[in-house]
């Protein structure tokens, strides 16, 4: 057996080993307690300002502070707008988790309609998860306090306290405040990301115009919070700007006055301060409930109004439009004088029927026996049709529509409400644009009444009878002054300047002399203007919806709501030195003597003399009787019906001369 051999041991050898294991080794540690230190140094050195953020981010969250959106007030003080204290809740998806589970438990501790379900799921696909989404805008203080017990269970969920609009006077100043409506997608993409944060934007009225001012400047509020987020103390504050107050021109007793004159009628009507421009009231009837909107209208609401054949939700003042009828006769007959085409004592004789040369049908007066020798004053008053016929000739089309685009037909006014349309200024170009037809004498005829193409909203209406008042055409604004805080002082909103309505101040008092007339007796607004302690002046109007037939005179009250004649009155008062211009509008009033007139009268009365308007049935039925009377004088049966002859291609051609051979005019 081979002998095994013992390894001889190397203390030497083995001492040295371990010297340079032990020296690896303790490099090792060196160098990981080097890695260390430099890893501590960039946590508590290079990266310390950074981590401290992160860590007082985490500790201290920003707060967004929602201003409160700006009072609106009417010209006396009194507030037409603002805001009450709310609660709603918000729900962020990425933090909610499982949404479905979500709503239904929380559905066990407040009460959610099936519709605000809907409405939820709808805005969260149309949303970014991180950003918070209402579920329910209106919270009770009694469901508040449920939520609080168990607001541990329901993770991104939060109750939100906010202000909410109110409406103190809710449908009387509905088509002029407007309404807010929720803060949706289409806000965000529209005004910018920071706009989710206004829990509410304006939709209508001068909710919307002045939206930007009214809504403010949000803040930011640093609220100290613990592990589980909620908030223990606010350790600092950015404050929010507050929204810029309005002061309306509007006087909300005049506002009341003019919805009760109307009655149960439809309409509109808008009165002004021919000295400034400022809207002193104004309505368009039927009406609505705008605080129904500010938290999201239901369906059953919504359909209600939209479905109504009054159309309670269209604003006539801004975005209707209607044939003015005789309304325009005043501003016609100044277009004369300016022209040169006429002078205040030239006479036309009313036979009562007009021709063009070559036809065999022809324009008739409101009197088929004629008004005799007519100059201005009587034209107005009287309201002679034949007049107008001529004159409209005489001054051409081209004439015609430069001197109507001066008194503002054909354009926006300007007033500050969102939407407002041009209407309709009847021309060769918009014939043409319109029908592919070219125009006729007989379309110059037409228009010479306020027929046809034409169609006008009662803001150009008082306006430009505004400026026949006082002899300047001037913006209509319905805010007066604003302010940008409560303790600072009210500042009067900016407006164009004034312009002349014409050169000559003796031609506008020509036409005021007319319009005063019509106010009196043989005018055919005298009865109206009966007994007042003021001289106001004015002018009666009929637009046809349906003409007559041959040379019968339709009676409106025979015809449906929809097909009567519309009334209306434009006029000021006193005629002396006016503070009021009225432009009324009555759907399916008849005849303008006796449905818009008697409004005017009451609006002058609430106005001059305080006198608030009087619900009484009888005196409605005696103006209607005694309508037909002052109507003898009026254009309500003025347009025969030629159909399309009126102003089609059996006429002669508008190049074809027509002579001016009427006694009493000038060539």
């Amino acid at each position: 057996m081979q002998r095994r051999r013992q390894r001889i041991r190397n203390p030497s050898g083995e001492a040295a080993l371990f010297r340079a294991r032990a020296f690896v080794g303790f490099g090792i540690v060196l160098l990981a307690l080097a890695f260390l230190a430099a890893w501590y140094f960039r946590l508590q050195v290079i990266d310390h300002d950074d981590y401290a953020r992160q860590s007082e981010a985490n500790r201290i969250k920003p707060r967004p502070v929602v201003p409160a959106r700006g009072l609106i007030y009417d010209r006396k003080g009194r507030l037409l707008a603002d805001n009450i204290p709310a609660y709603r809740i918000d729900v962020t998806p990425e933090e909610a988790g499982d949404i479905p589970r979500l709503l239904a438990e929380l559905s066990r501790v407040v009460s959610l309609s099936p519709e605000e379900i809907a409405r939820f799921e709808a805005a969260r696909k149309g949303t970014r998860s991180f950003r918070a989404i209402t579920l329910k805008a209106r919270v009770g203080e009694e469901e508040v306090a449920r939520f609080a017990v168990d607001r541990w269970r329901f993770p991104g969920v939060e109750v939100v306290p906010y202000l909410t609009r109110r409406y103190l006077h809710g449908d009387l100043f509905a088509h002029i405040v407007g309404y807010v409506g929720r803060t949706d997608e289409g806000d965000v993409q529209r005004y910018g990301a920071n706009q989710v944060l206004y829990p509410h934007t304006g939709r209508t009225g001068l909710e919307r115009y002045y939206d930007e001012r009214l809504r403010g400047k949000i803040g930011y509020e640093q609220v100290e919070t613990n592990v589980e987020g909620r908030a223990l103390r606010s350790v600092g504050l950015v404050p929010a700007k507050a929204g810029t107050d309005l002061r309306l021109a509007v006087d909300l007793d005049l506002q009341q006055a003019m919805v009760m004159a109307f009655g149960e009628q439809h309409g509109s009507a808008i009165a002004i301060d021919p000295q400034t421009g400022e809207v002193l009231a104004m309505v368009s009837l039927p009406t609505f409930e705008p605080n129904l909107f500010v938290n999201g209208i239901s369906q059953a609401d919504y359909g209600r109004l939209v479905n109504d054949p009054s159309r309670p939700l269209f604003n006539r003042l801004v975005l209707g439009g209607v044939a003015p009828g005789s309304t325009l006769k005043p501003m016609i007959a100044l277009a004369g004088l300016d022209a040169g085409v006429r002078r205040p004592e030239d006479r036309v004789l009313s036979t009562g029927m007009f021709y063009l040369p070559g036809t065999s049908r022809g324009w008739g007066d409101a009197s088929r026996r004629g008004h005799g020798w007519t100059d201005l004053r009587k034209s107005i008053s009287h309201s002679v049709n034949t007049y107008y016929y001529r004159l409209a000739l005489d001054l051409g089309i081209e004439r015609f529509d430069d001197y109507m685009g001066r008194y503002g037909f054909g354009a926006p006014t300007g007033i500050d409400l969102s939407g407002e349309i041009g209407g309709i200024l009847p021309s060769p170009a918009t014939k043409l644009a319109a029908r592919k037809e070219r125009w006729y004498p007989g379309d110059t005829v037409n228009i010479a009444i306020g027929q046809g193409d034409w169609k006008v909203t009662p803001l150009q209406l008082v306006r430009a009878t505004a400026g026949l008042a006082t002899g300047e055409l001037r913006q209509p604004h319905l805010v007066a002054e604003t302010r940008d805080g409560f303790d600072q002082p009210w500042t009067p909103l900016a407006v164009a300047p004034p312009v002349p309505i014409s050169p000559s101040p003796a031609n506008v008092e020509m036409v005021r002399l007319g319009m005063r007339d019509t106010m009196q007796p043989g005018g055919t607004g005298w009865r109206v203007a009966s007994g007042a302690p003021y001289l106001m002046a004015g002018k009666t109007g009929t637009a046809q919806v349906v003409s007559r037939r041959g040379t019968a005179a339709v009676d409106p009250r025979s015809l449906p709501m929809h097909l009567r004649h519309r009334a209306l009155f434009v006029g000021f008062a006193p005629a002396e030195q006016p503070s009021i211009a009225l432009a009324i509008a009555v759907e399916g009033g008849g005849y303008g003597g006796a449905a818009a007139a008697p409004i005017a009268r009451k609006i002058f009365d609430a106005w001059l003399l305080g006198k608030m308007p009087e619900a009484d049935g009888e005196e409605a039925a005696a103006a209607a009787v005694h309508g037909d009377e002052d109507e003898a004088h009026d254009d309500a049966t003025a347009r025969p019906d030629f159909g399309n002859v009126a102003t089609g291609g059996t006429f002669p051609p508008a190049d074809v001369a027509v002579p001016s051979t009427v006694p009493g005019t000038r060539p």
